[in-house]
């Protein structure tokens, strides 16, 4: 089942309340992030999802009845805080899951940072297909794992790293996940990265200006990056 158009903004709560069981209904595997695409969740079956840039996906406390897998697009992970700052947890790009809740209400919100396609999987029916078949358990868990590992690594980002360090991981983060090390395209605005990493957009801009004076990097536009010195930015990634 797909959704297309003008449709497409208020096929969600129909589309939440349609059952994911009919047989026939298949994931095709995601590519484009490595690191989230461990094999997919074979077998089971979703809802084809189209929103536009600037569409919220997901709120903060709605029931986290689903599993979503990003398979084109950039979708924002991100919680406001009751100051009105906006914290951005994850960028998830296709290959990528997001909804593995502990609880049964999301804790974050989901915006679409640009045109997104993602499938929808119904979270009983995952679980359920997960107790009859070891294969797709074994995804889930890969997928959870790899998850836990970047709330890991986003921690000690935020925590522990000055905005040189910061922003140098960043880059080389998103060269691993585009596959390229000698340019890249960052979907979200120089805001979206200050709140990822925990600075000010004039920390942002000033920090990617210093990289470029330095020749690690050269800023053909805001979002189109030549990676002069990738093995500078693994190094500060890696420190």
């Amino acid at each position: 089942m797909e959704f297309k158009g003008d449709d497409m903004l208020t096929s969600v709560a129909t589309a939440r309340n349609l059952a994911l069981e009919a047989p026939g209904r298949r994931i095709s595997p995601a590519s484009g992030d490595a690191r989230f695409a461990p094999a997919g969740i074979i077998g089971l079956m979703g809802i084809t999802l189209h929103f536009e840039r600037g569409s919220e996906i997901v709120a903060e406390e709605d029931p986290a009845e689903y599993i979503y897998q990003v398979l084109d697009g950039t979708v924002r992970i991100c919680k406001l805080l009751c100051d009105g700052r906006r914290q951005i947890g994850a960028f998830v790009m296709p290959g990528g899951y997001f909804g593995m809740e502990a609880r049964g209400t999301h804790c974050f919100a989901a915006e679409a940072i640009t045109d997104v396609t993602v499938q929808m999987i119904s979270r009983s029916a995952a679980y359920a297909a997960a107790g009859r078949d070891p294969e797709i358990a074994r995804a889930l868990w890969e997928v959870t794992a790899q998850n836990l590992d970047a709330c890991q690594r986003h921690a000690l980002l935020l925590g522990r790293k000055t905005a040189l360090e910061k922003i140098g991981s960043f880059l080389s983060e998103m060269a691993e996940r585009q596959g390229s090390d000698e340019e890249i395209e960052l979907p979200m605005s120089r805001q979206d990265i200050a709140d990822y990493l925990g600075l000010t957009i004039e920390t942002v801009s000033r920090t990617m200006t210093q990289l470029e004076g330095a020749g690690t990097i050269s800023l053909e536009t805001s979002r189109h990056v030549l990676l002069r010195r990738p093995a500078e930015l693994a190094r500060l990634r890696h420190c």
